[in-house]
């Protein structure tokens, strides 16, 4: 591994210590309403590993471990926790990558294509209405089949 401990605190902090500070800013006031919903956004990253990226891989690993304890915690106060893990999704950061390298990407995802920005929304949707009020300390996976 040969990146700079700054590298490491920065994205850590950004992804990891980031979930932690809104959590922590909403919590209790979900707690007296004994009602609310958090979803966490994840990566499949953080289920599978992505070389050259550790820092990412355990800053979104780390949030899996984060929603699950927490859904523990706050199930008893109505309060239902999850995190959203999309793959590769047509974003600005994918487009950023080069073309070649996007395509082996893209190779790599049984249905070889990169996801829709609208489905990650829509499942996040989901998971905040009420038809998701059962649905807690779950990781949904959004990937093409990447992380199969």
């Amino acid at each position: 591994m040969l990146m700079s401990k700054e590298n490491w605190y920065d994205v850590i902090n950004c992804n990891l210590n980031g979930v932690f500070n809104v959590t922590r800013a909403v919590i209790i006031t979900l707690m007296k309403q004994k009602k609310g919903k958090i979803i966490n956004i994840s990566s499949v990253s953080g289920v599978t590993g992505l070389a050259r990226q550790s820092n990412y891989s355990a800053s979104k690993a780390g949030i899996i471990g984060f929603t699950k304890s927490l859904a523990r915690e706050v199930a008893p106060y109505g309060i239902t926790v999850n995190a959203v893990a999309p793959g590769f999704i047509e974003t600005e950061m994918i487009a950023a990558i080069p073309e070649k390298i996007r395509q082996e990407l893209i190779d790599t995802i049984p249905f070889k294509r990169l996801g829709k920005p609208e489905a990650v929304s829509k499942l996040v949707e989901y998971l905040a209405s009420e038809n998701a009020d059962y649905i807690t300390g779950q990781v949904l996976i959004i990937d093409g089949g990447l992380s199969v």
